[in-house]
């Protein structure tokens, strides 16, 4: 039964508390491992202990790079750049090289370009897909060129999280600088000629292993069970500069829903559990995989749903529609969106970014950034975190995200209420709801369209009907757990996890539950991707012959996990 949230604990909801809580964040740079961001956390833990909470402050080993100074000169231009999280530092007396231009560097710049001990002159923010390929094809160096004119602060590692012994060689190799758009116009500028240009770079960047925080906070039912199943709701704390609006103010909004459901939590079905991220920015997320890795077997046993939270309540962030969502739990955020944020949600898909480090456990998801500007009114220098292009109504998190700019004048405290109430009504529906308000009929139905369009493709040269009989099958099933009667609540629950420990991994990963991808843009259920590869190449060519083993491979991947869903179905 749907339970929406009590109007009183809606109005609850306290703007002035929201922004005593931004002004306490807006205090301080809190950088990833520093005694700032230490201090910072021992605020966050005396006011969940101030209401009710059991905490945590957890201190664990982190692979953490915090950028220093970088200087540009080229062409008799010195404008003002910055390096970045994970760049390579150049030698004391900066790297030299010559200069090209490499367009937005993708994969079709690079086709057959020799940039090796080159510096790249690119456009768009720095990011790890064009610097994985900088460092793939032998590139020294890389200047990007903002689409505003502050350039933005950057995690390039594509590592997801600490690095491992197996994934260390996929580092960064290259120095990386960014300039604002205007200068780098000038710089292109600078190319226009016939003759060679080079440019001095020089970066500052202090990367390696040390120690950084993670508060867990948790509350349960009274006379809960001691391994009683709980919601995590995350958010990180470490930010770039002081970071009032990323992502300060995310914190306060998970400190407000903390304390209202608190005063109510005889009504709770389950239990509430807390995680402040350190390493998010200059870490690329390695809390929350750290956390991932060394909770993995709980969290499995345990946690039914991950609650993201980042940068609520911008000033002009009034787009609350395009927040993503699992396709499971699409029912819920749509619920809360239009009752609290009046907007109909547009069902957007989960980006590979932020702190989702546990789509491996299996774990549904939702959310992560809220509220946006909206399309139109700005370049969106966050798409490749929240998703652009076509059929989105925001344009991203504000010209000042990621820059000095990010100080508490950039919070709105009327969006930050209304930003807080829609978090705190879907964790009310997640924490007092006997039945968990999921829907994996909805993710069958999802993939039941991939396979069609995919099949489409392949025509006659592999067969997927099996596959799609199957998730036909499972989305009715799927669609008749949900309709027992609430007598069978606890069974269906059951159910309910099974579901998801089966199908996110394929849904959001490359399908190993133990191990994290590459932090880098997936297609939706990646399982199918050795089946679109094939779908790419000439029929009966050595390539088709060699695409079809991984497919073979990836068809009995998907139709064991359908199989077990199924089975957790009956």
């Amino acid at each position: 039964m749907t339970h929406a949230p009590p109007a009183d604990l809606i109005a609850a909801v306290d703007a002035g508390l929201l922004m005593r809580h931004v002004t306490e964040f807006a205090k301080r740079i809190k950088l990833s491992g520093t005694e700032a961001e230490l201090v910072s956390f021992r605020y966050l833990q005396a006011e969940l202990d101030g209401i009710g909470y059991a905490t945590r402050l957890i201190s664990h080993d982190a692979y953490i790079s915090l950028p220093g100074a970088a200087r540009l000169e080229m062409a008799g231009i010195a404008p003002h750049c910055i390096t970045h999280s994970f760049s390579r530092s150049s030698p004391a007396s900066g790297l030299v090289a010559e200069v090209v231009y490499l367009g937005a560097g993708s994969v079709a710049d690079f086709a057959g370009q020799n940039v090796a001990g080159r510096i790249l002159l690119l456009d768009g923010i720095a990011n790890p897909a064009v610097g994985l390929r900088a460092s793939a094809a032998g590139a020294a160096g890389q200047i990007h060129i903002s689409p505003h004119e502050d350039p933005h602060e950057m995690c390039i590692s594509p590592v997801w999280g600490n690095p491992t012994a197996e994934t260390r060689h996929n580092l960064p190799t290259t120095v990386v600088l960014s300039v604002g758009k205007s200068n780098g116009v000038r710089l292109k500028a600078a190319l226009a000629g016939n003759v060679p240009v080079t440019a001095r770079l020089q970066a500052e960047v202090d990367t390696g292993w040390r120690k950084t925080p993670i508060l867990e906070a948790e509350l349960f039912p009274e006379g809960a069970a001691a391994e009683a199943p709980f919601v995590m709701f995350s958010g990180h704390h470490d930010t770039w500069y002081y970071g009032v609006m990323d992502n300060g103010s995310a914190n306060a909004t998970m400190l407000e829903v903390a304390r209202i459901a608190a005063a109510r939590r005889g009504d709770w079905a389950r239990g509430l559990r807390l995680c402040f991220w350190s390493g998010h920015s200059h870490g690329r997320y390695s809390g929350s995989t750290w956390y991932a890795d060394t909770h993995w077997d709980e969290l499995n046993r345990r946690c039914v749903v991950h609650v993201n939270v980042d940068s609520t309540g911008g000033i002009g962030a009034t787009v609350v529609s395009d927040t993503p969502s699992a396709a499971e739990l699409r029912g819920l955020a749509a619920d809360a969106v239009l009752a609290q944020g009046g907007e109909v949600h547009a069902g957007h898909r989960m980006a590979r970014a932020g702190d989702e480090s546990f789509w491996g456990i299996g774990i549904p998801a939702m959310y992560m950034g809220m509220s946006e500007q909206p399309a139109g009114s700005t370049i969106n220098p966050a798409a490749g975190v929240l998703g652009g292009g076509a059929g989105r109504r925001g344009a991203g998190l504000g010209w000042w995200w990621h820059t000095p700019h990010d100080t508490i004048d950039k919070i709105d405290p009327e969006n930050l209420a209304r930003d807080t109430r829609i978090y705190f009504h879907t964790l009310w529906r997640l924490l007092s709801e006997s039945r968990l308000p999921l829907d994996y009929a909805e993710t069958a139905g999802d993939l039941l369209g991939e396979l069609a369009a995919l099949q489409a493709k392949l025509g006659a040269r592999f067969d997927l009907a099996g596959l799609s009989a199957r998730a036909a099958a499972l989305r009715d099933a799927a669609a008749a757990l949900i309709a027992r009667p609430a007598a069978q609540d606890d069974a269906v629950n059951a159910a309910l996890m099974a579901l998801g420990r089966a199908l996110v991994p394929l849904d959001y990963t490359l399908g190993d539950r133990f191990d994290h991808d590459p932090a880098l843009g997936l297609a939706p259920w990646p399982v199918l991707d050795a089946m679109r590869r094939l779908a790419g190449t000439a029929a009966d060519s050595d390539d088709a012959k060699f695409g079809e083993v991984s497919a073979i491979r990836a068809a009995n991947r998907l139709r064991h996990a359908l199989d077990t869903a199924l089975a957790a179905c009956l």
